[in-house]
């Protein structure tokens, strides 16, 4: 956790919408429950600005804008921030590009090749936690790790099957 960040400053709950999501392969379901379960065990969330936590946070994608709904811990609305996802077009593309050739890979592939595609989809992984850090500043500050498993749920919001 982040040594400046408040007690409670954390997740408690985070819910993807079922509208914005469609059903995917297994490999994508678990990664999404994965996402979620690690954001749950370990995280650092804080609204900047805003009254402390923990949160409950509900993903969703309208009209090309990503939400992210923080209620407090009894579920009472605090803030909805929206974010364009234009800057994220080439990032999210390419993760997914470099998912599916892991997911293939992991099927015939050497242990080689597979992790140097996991290296790549790595990079990829952190590039895209570091701009979701960047767009929420001044909104909701993460720790890195919280960032990432983040930027896969924004992902998997992405991933229609």
């Amino acid at each position: 956790m982040d040594a400046t960040a408040q007690p409670g400053s954390r997740l408690i709950e985070v819910t993807l919408d079922e509208a914005s999501i469609g059903r995917a392969a297994p490999e994508v379901e678990q990664e999404r429950a994965v996402a979620v379960l690690d954001i749950l065990d370990a995280n650092m969330f804080e609204l900047e600005g805003g009254p402390p936590g923990p949160y409950r946070l509900a993903l969703s994608i309208a009209e090309q804008r990503l939400a992210l709904q923080v209620s407090d811990e009894a579920g009472a609305p605090l803030v909805t921030h929206i974010l364009s996802l234009s800057p994220f077009r080439r990032i999210v593309k390419d993760y997914f590009m470099v998912c599916e050739s892991y997911f293939q890979a992991i099927k015939t592939e050497p242990p080689s090749r597979i992790e140097a595609i996991d290296m790549g989809r790595r990079g990829l992984h952190d590039e895209g936690a570091k701009l979701l850090t960047e767009r929420l500043q001044g909104k909701i500050k993460t720790d890195f790790n919280t960032a990432r498993r983040l930027f896969t749920l924004l992902c998997a919001l992405h991933w229609k099957g």
